[in-house]
């Protein structure tokens, strides 16, 4: 059995919000990638982008700064 990780996951209204958000991440190369919606997340498209816990603090400046829009987020690990 693999060890869990720590990640925060950024849920989205919309396929056309998350897709959006991805494209803005692969162009300021923020780590991470869109997955699907884990199940303990109710809200939310059917699409998360999910980054490495530990990685999110120094991108956080970054994804508001560029107004980047998401629903909600919430720390798992998966």
């Amino acid at each position: 059995m693999r060890e869990k990780k720590k990640y925060m996951v950024l849920s989205f209204h919309s396929t056309t919000e998350a897709i959006s958000f991805e494209k803005q991440c692969i162009q300021d190369q923020i780590p991470g990638r869109l997955i699907p919606i884990p199940r303990e997340i109710t809200a939310g498209c059917g699409l998360a982008w999910r980054i490495p816990a530990d990685e999110y603090p120094s991108c956080r400046q970054m994804i508001q700064d560029r107004q980047m829009k998401y629903q909600d987020i919430t720390e798992l690990s998966l």
